[in-house]
């Protein structure tokens, strides 16, 4: 049984009973008063979701309790009731912020459909606070395990200090690197965040869809257009529109949306009137757009549009710093929400991990992660539970040459380092994660041991 209270207001004492007795057969709690002086004292003394009241009533008419309420109570929803002689009033209470009316002579399932809407909007709404609440949280903790390496360190202190500002951001790295994680970061940190992140991916769907999609159309504009429907440029008012993969937007969209990025307004398809915006666009891409711009298959002027402010997230195989950051921040959430007990990796899968490229970024890592902990049984992962093409890139079981027990401690570490060198291809990064020490001092050992790297 629900037990949302309902507040009804009302000069004629039949009507409050008459509405106490149908909400109540509904299932709501009620309470009747006969004063809009009478309803304030209520609204004062408990808490009620909704208000249903009259619009001509003595001393206080209904505006005016509807005006002190939405001042007073913000978070209660208001139905007026009107004698359709007085629509006009319906209308002006409706723009003063009523979520609905209904006119008299009552009707039993208008007025059931009409409270049983507005309580949905009400549960909708707190719903989405809630939401906003726990992403605005969850986006703070997400952008700190981003990693610690120098390169997102860097990253992240751009992004703190556009986000305040209102200018339009183009944020490029490979495919799984966090892009959309840090646009809604940015979004939660401006001064839009209280209304709408709105995303859309340029790539998934066809042109006309699209622009449809973007810019809203008109009833009739074409095949299948049955009503008016409003873009998400428009849906986004206020808040923050997130194109991903911008890159692929083909050339005619682009003059469009470059258009409304100049202009702040959009042309609904078989619109003749244009319609004014207020949103802050953030793209996103994996594409090389300065190439693409060579090709012509982007515009030069659309480019520097959206790059007012660009930021960049390098790949997860340019920043190793963070992998074994973000594979514990991963392994304990997967944990978790899998509802095992804690897991931790071995020495073994760290290097593992630290040698592996990693071309689909944090996003691969994470699904790994998850894969491997609702596989594994054993509290430490080892190298086994991993999947083949991880440890297919260690390299083979180091053997030490005849002899080498005879060596000096330097000599053995020259001879495993210069091993780790060739099986890497000389690639001195990937070398220095395996063997746990920075390039730098590669280079400083190959020059104290006269080796001279193959050209």
């Amino acid at each position: 049984m629900r037990k949302d209270k309902i507040l009804i207001v009302d000069d004629e004492a039949n009507l409050c009973e008459f509405l106490t007795l149908l909400l109540s057969e509904d299932g709501y709690e009620t309470r009747s008063v006969t004063s809009a002086k009478e309803a304030l004292e209520a609204l004062e003394e408990d808490t009620f979701r909704l208000m249903i009241t009259d619009l001509r009533m003595p001393e206080i008419g209904g505006l005016e309790l509807v005006a002190e309420c939405k001042a007073r109570f913000p978070m209660l929803e208001v139905i007026v009731m009107t004698a359709y002689a007085s629509l006009e009033s319906a209308v002006e209470a409706l723009r003063m912020g009523a979520a609905d009316y209904v006119t008299k002579p009552l009707q039993v399932e208008e007025i059931r459909v009409v409270v049983q809407k507005a309580l949905e909007g009400i549960a909708l709404k707190s719903e989405n606070r809630r939401l906003k609440a726990k992403l605005k949280a969850e986006g703070a903790a997400e952008l700190k395990i981003m990693g610690n390496s120098e390169e997102t360190r860097v990253m992240l202190e751009l992004v703190r200090r556009v986000a305040p500002s209102d200018s339009t951001i183009l944020i490029t790295g490979d495919s799984g690197t966090g892009k959309e994680l840090v646009a809604q970061y940015i979004h939660e940190c401006s001064t839009r965040a209280d209304s709408d992140f709105v995303t859309v991916n340029c790539a998934a769907l066809p042109d006309t869809l699209l622009e449809s999609e973007l810019f809203g159309h008109r009833r009739g504009s074409f095949t299948g257009a049955i009503r008016d429907k409003e873009g998400l440029f428009k849906v986004a008012s206020g808040g923050t529109l997130f194109l991903d993969e911008i890159g692929d937007m083909s050339p005619a969209l682009q003059v469009k949306l470059l258009r409304a990025l100049q202009e702040r307004e959009v042309l609904p398809i078989g619109a003749t009137k244009p319609v004014s915006i207020d949103v802050r666009v953030i793209a996103a891409t994996n594409a090389d757009l300065e190439r693409k711009q060579k090709s012509g298959d982007f515009r030069p002027d659309l480019y520097y549009r959206l790059s007012v402010i660009p930021i960049h997230i390098k790949p997860l195989r340019e920043r190793p710093d963070d992998i074994l950051e973000l594979s514990e921040y991963f392994l304990r959430r997967a944990c978790k929400r899998n509802q095992l007990a804690p897991k931790s990796l071995s020495s073994e899968t760290q290097r593992v991990f630290l040698a592996y490229e990693w071309p689909g970024n944090v996003r691969e890592l994470e699904n790994t992660i998850e894969r491997i902990v609702i596989l594994t049984d054993a509290d430490t992962i080892e190298p086994v539970s991993l999947p083949a093409k991880l440890t297919g890139l260690q390299t083979e079981s180091f053997q030490m040459p005849s002899g080498a027990a005879m060596q000096s401690l330097e000599e053995v570490e020259k001879n495993y380092m210069v091993h780790v060198l060739e099986e890497t291809g000389w690639q001195k990064r990937r070398a220095s994660e395996i063997l746990g020490i920075d390039p730098s001092t590669i280079y400083r050992k190959l020059l104290r041991y006269g080796i001279t790297p193959p050209r």
